[in-house]
């Protein structure tokens, strides 16, 4: 990868208290994930048939694995902007499966009260997205790293 653009990919503007968003998003998605596993029933298979998606139960398991993963990486501040990208899909493609039939059949207020936590996630994977993971995180450190480097 160009250095530049590894470096632009980790550059960080974000304050301190940016921790307090990758906590609450990556703990949100690493949960979320697990309990795909734990619950494979209900959160997994039956969740799916529940909305009427065809997704099969492999693709179910990629699905809690990339959240995992993306939820452990937004943790650590490691790769931050890289890992927002497909948890924005993700919780774009869950506010148009499972919200949006909500305000059709319900109306908006019904709506805004089930999708509160997804479009509370969004906003805070689009933050992450645009200023990155902040000075503690691991982003920080490899930047920090390459530029003690000598040239």
């Amino acid at each position: 990868m160009n250095n530049s653009l590894f470096k632009k990919l980790l550059h960080t503007t974000a304050p301190t208290a940016t921790i307090l968003i990758r906590i609450m998003v990556g703990g949100v998605f690493l949960s979320e994930g697990i309990q795909k596993f734990l619950f494979f029933d209900v959160l997994g298979k039956g969740q799916l048939v529940k909305i009427d998606t065809p997704l099969s139960a492999s693709m179910l398991i990629l699905l809690a694995i990339l959240e995992m993963d993306c939820g452990i990486f937004i943790l650590c501040g490691f790769f931050t902007r890289a890992a927002a990208i497909p948890l924005i899909i993700d919780i774009l493609v869950t506010i148009i499966k499972t919200k949006i039939p909500i305000l059709l059949k319900n109306g908006f207020w019904s709506m805004a009260y089930e999708t509160r936590l997804d479009f509370s996630l969004f906003l805070g994977l689009v933050f992450l997205l645009i200023v990155s993971a902040g000075p503690w995180s691991i982003d920080a450190d490899i930047i920090r790293r390459k530029d003690k480097q000598p040239s």
